[in-house]
């Protein structure tokens, strides 16, 4: 069947997951359509800079093409040196060495005591990250005319040759070949598939995201830097920054930080987590007043309208459960895998659930039997390592304790 007449994959949600999958079908000349409940791309904030493992950049060269590949790489930026430098907030002072394995597991830590401080370096001895809003643009480039907005996913229905997105109004969409759920933590297409399997915690942890000037870290330096502050009435809060050298002298570019704290640290109003701007960026100005002066810019330069708040979330700690294989529907990222942002592998665990299934998808030319089944076996394997690692760091960093009276989201 060619792609003139094969019906096509639709795929949930407009993520980095979900654009990434379609940059495979893409490529390959797959019929597909994107549903995103959003109703542009600006819609809401995009949320911090992410750090890029080796996983992930080969997961994302391998799906582009070269010269998109290229696009992307260029856009990244790279920091030299190959870890954290943990720092003291109050004091200022690097407490790198005390806090070196901090809420890294046993194993590993003897490991990495015997060769240093745990890697961050992906390629070329950098650290390489970028904004999670500029990943999204470049993975949308030539979708654009796939994606329908305003389309909330609230489940799927199965037809004799296919499936059908169902829609939030109850509308229905074209017939598919198969559905792909990427539309995150809340969504409708895992609990139905999994049988309400796949459950998603709220740790009660919860953070801010905010961007400053780049003249606002020029007492920190070039380096990838964790900021701890121990003596908040209610608990701890860690500050995530990551400063590259060859930016520093623009002071139109904006770099990111996140914010994270212990539950019932941060209370965003009325717990909306929509709210974003001012109300956040009052909380993180509050917080950190007491803070060392090399790190003080970093609030009151602020980009206020661009700070918002997060809710530090998590899948079941033991890892991705198991459920019948549904052939023509299966999920990808945060929508099978919550994860923590302690060791900051979740959406590099996402990139590869894309990467994979949308190379057995362009390697049987569509949807073919057998296909969302090999992708689950294999997803489970590394996500759910990833899971048990993200809330291992996180149990001891944020304190965080999940059981199944957990909350869920």
């Amino acid at each position: 069947m060619d792609s003139a007449t094969r019906k096509p994959i639709l795929i949930c949600g407009a993520g980095l997951a979900s654009l990434l999958l379609a940059q495979s079908l893409l490529r390959a000349k797959i019929p597909f359509l994107i549903f995103e409940r959003d109703a542009g791309v600006s819609f809401r904030a995009q949320g911090y800079r992410l750090r890029l493992s080796r996983e992930c950049l080969d997961a994302v060269e391998a799906t582009l093409t070269p010269d998109h590949w290229q696009r992307f790489w260029d856009t990244c930026g790279k920091t030299a040196g190959v870890g954290f430098a943990a720092l003291d907030a109050i004091t200022g002072n690097d407490v790198t060495e005390a806090r070196k394995y901090e809420g890294t597991p046993g194993q590993q830590r003897d490991h990495e005591a015997k060769g240093g401080r745990m890697d961050l370096s992906s390629r070329d001895g950098k650290v390489v990250g970028i904004a999670r809003g500029e990943m999204r643009e470049l993975f949308m480039s030539g979708c654009e005319n796939y994606v329908r907005w305003s389309h909330h996913v609230t489940g799927y229905e199965l037809t004799g040759s296919g499936v059908r997105a169902v829609f939030a109004d109850g509308s229905k969409s074209v017939e598919g070949e198969m559905l792909v759920g990427g539309e995150g933590i809340y969504s409708k297409v895992a609990k139905q598939v999994s049988n309400g399997k796949i459950v998603t915690y709220d740790t009660g942890a919860r953070g801010i995201h905010g961007k400053a000037s780049t003249t606002a870290y020029r007492d920190l330096g070039e380096g990838v830097w964790r900021v701890v502050d121990e003596r908040v009435p209610n608990g701890k809060v860690f500050l995530i920054t990551n400063v590259r050298a060859n930016d520093m002298d623009d002071p139109s570019v904006e770099f990111g930080w996140t914010m994270g704290a212990q539950p019932g640290v941060i209370a965003p109003p009325n717990e909306d987590y929509a709210i974003i701007g001012k109300p956040a960026a009052d909380i993180a100005k509050s917080l950190t007043k007491d803070w060392h002066s090399k790190f003080k810019p970093l609030f009151d330069k602020m980009n206020e309208a661009e700070a918002a708040f997060w809710k530090i979330t998590c899948s079941t700690p033991t890892g991705v459960p198991d459920w019948p294989n549904e052939p023509r529907v299966t999920v990808i990222g945060d929508a099978a895998h919550s994860m923590t942002p302690a060791g900051g592998i979740g959406a590099n665990t996402a990139v590869r659930d894309s990467a994979l299934l949308g190379r057995l998808l362009v390697e049987a030319g569509g949807y073919a039997e057998g296909i969302t089944e090999r992708y689950e076996r294999e997803m489970r394997v590394y996500a759910s390592e990833a899971v048990r690692s993200s809330y291992g760091m996180a149990k001891m960093q944020f304190g965080i304790v999940l059981d199944e009276k957990s909350p869920t989201v």
